[in-house]
């Protein structure tokens, strides 16, 4: 439970390593994993839940940062003549689109200090220990979303590796039975089985687009659209 959660990700980044190339990975997969685990630790401080749990979004959060950092560095590497963007510059268009990794670490960093200040002021409350308990599991839940819109804007999965994705879905059954088989927090169940089904989709554009090829999605040739994910 501890480091399985991150296993899926050791094919991608080799791949990406490999080939020096990011294109095919979704890297608000890892702003989705980030948010979801930073929320999942402070419900914890609101409702104890197994330490293994606790101790996974640990591991998964330095994870994400390494995922990051090696997709920052290739992506600028790859661009020549492009303005730097910073996360100091507040520019909506560019969010998570950054040229430094500090950028992004700047931007956790601030999402943790106030989510952490805001958790410590109402941690009395029930109804917001709860509905933090849901975010943070619901978050996780869409964690396939972005890889899915990718894949669907491309028409191909080319650039993403399958292997992860087999681990996301053989990850994410194992957990949803270990939620109800111990009788965790019911948001972790119900967003567990939300989880597989995006997983499944995802196998299932694999198999279309391997198939059936077809012709990107016709987009706005800007930027934040064209390299934002």
């Amino acid at each position: 439970m501890v480091f399985g959660g991150v296993v899926p990700y050791i094919p991608q980044y080799r791949d990406i390593r490999r080939t020096q190339n990011a294109e095919g990975f979704s890297t608000y997969v890892c702003l989705v994993l980030l948010v979801a685990n930073i929320l999942r630790i402070l419900f914890w401080f609101g409702r104890r839940f197994e330490s293994p749990l606790l101790w996974q979004s640990i591991i998964m959060i330095i994870t994400m940062l390494l995922m990051l950092k090696l997709c920052t560095e290739i992506r600028v590497s790859n661009e020549l003549n492009v303005k730097r963007r910073s996360f100091a510059d507040f520019d909506l268009n560019y969010f998570w689109h950054w040229s430094k990794f500090t950028d992004y670490v700047q931007c956790v960093l601030t999402f943790t200090g106030v989510t952490g200040y805001i958790t410590y002021l109402w941690l009395d409350s029930s109804l917001f220990v709860e509905t933090l308990g849901f975010l943070a599991v619901f978050t996780e839940a869409m964690l396939g979303v972005p890889q899915l819109y990718r894949n669907y804007q491309n028409r191909s999965t080319e650039g993403m590796s399958i292997k992860m994705v087999l681990m996301w879905t053989s990850g994410d059954t194992f957990k949803t039975v270990y939620f109800i088989l111990n009788q965790a927090p019911f948001q972790f169940s119900i967003c567990g089985l939300l989880q597989v089904f995006v997983d499944i989709a995802i196998l299932l554009q694999v198999y279309l687009y391997s198939h059936y090829p077809q012709k990107p999605v016709s987009h706005t040739a800007h930027p934040a659209s064209t390299k934002a994910l």
